[in-house]
């Protein structure tokens, strides 16, 4: 709900069409819902890089007078499992640190 209050609220959006989102939601949801929605979609462009790609399917979404689907941009913006490294870690056996506190480690 910071949002709502926020002095400096328009300089924390990165674009225009985000600003223009944000002031949409409120018009159509509870304020609560908005600022929550809100919040998702800044956190989406951050985390997954995808600031100006997600802005500009934010403008279409104003051009269609429509709200933006979060499930749908969770899903778009998700990394490629194919693209994920796979991660093997060999846990050493608990007999090794034993034999450290013991002292018979050389």
């Amino acid at each position: 709900m910071a949002l709502m209050k926020l002095v400096y609220r328009d300089q924390i959006f990165p674009r225009e069409p985000y600003r223009r989102t944000f002031e949409r939601m409120v018009e159509a949801l509870p304020e609560r819902t908005a600022c929550r929605q809100m919040v998702e979609l800044l956190g989406l462009a951050h985390d997954r890089a995808c600031e100006a790609e997600l802005a500009e399917l934010l403008a279409e979404d104003i051009a269609a007078n429509r709200l933006p689907d979060m499930a749908v941009l969770r899903a778009r913006f998700a990394p490629d499992p194919a693209t994920l490294p796979e991660v093997v870690v060999q846990l050493a056996p608990l007999t090794d640190y034993d034999v450290l506190l013991m002292g018979e480690a050389a």
